[in-house]
């Protein structure tokens, strides 16, 4: 593949609440006005206990992952997973205009869905750049991603967020070919 046409792979990871969905998410915020497609997931909170996860799309869908209420025959830990639900939301995604595809987060949960899994591959060997977010230990499926030879894998934690989001955007905005301020 060209140079040119061949994307650019940056995984962030980290233990849970180093900031890893705020560093994707200054780095959009940062890149307004280059087409993104992808997600963001989010805490739902009730009674200041952690009881679901919700999906955020940067055109503004949204949906449930996972949730403590939901019955379903997918579960990761207490939370119930809305695998069909996820892949309709996932349908959603129009990467073919997109230069920068931005995935929070390459989990457990998330890998439950075969189209997940098939998109994440789809857009590591595509022209995009990708930045995204990955447990730090999980399936086979997420170990094979980190393992691969065209990603850069950035380990984030409370004391080097400062160092690691500048890193991780000059990469992004190297990768895009936007120099200076601004898109």
């Amino acid at each position: 593949m060209d140079p040119a046409e061949s994307g650019m792979n940056i995984l962030i990871t980290g233990a849970p609440g180093c900031g890893k969905t705020t560093l994707i998410e200054n780095v959009a915020r940062e890149l307004a006005g280059v087409p993104l497609a992808g997600f963001v997931t989010r805490e739902i909170r009730d009674a200041g206990e952690r009881s679901g996860f919700a999906l955020v799309s940067f055109c503004g869908r949204k949906g449930i992952l996972a949730h403590v209420s939901m019955k379903s025959h997918w579960r990761v830990g207490k939370f119930g997973v809305d695998v069909p639900g996820f892949e309709a939301f996932l349908q959603e995604l129009r990467l073919a205009d997109a230069r920068l595809v931005i995935i929070d987060e390459i989990g457990k949960m998330e890998c439950l869905s075969p189209l997940f899994r098939m998109r994440v591959t789809e857009v590591l060997d595509g022209p995009w750049v990708l930045l995204a977010t990955i447990a730090l230990r999980g399936t086979p499926f997420i170990e094979v991603v980190k393992a691969r030879r065209d990603v850069e894998v950035f380990l984030l934690d409370r004391r080097n967020q400062e160092k690691v989001a500048g890193d991780v955007t000059l990469k992004v905005r190297g990768a895009l070919g936007i120099t200076g301020r601004g898109s």
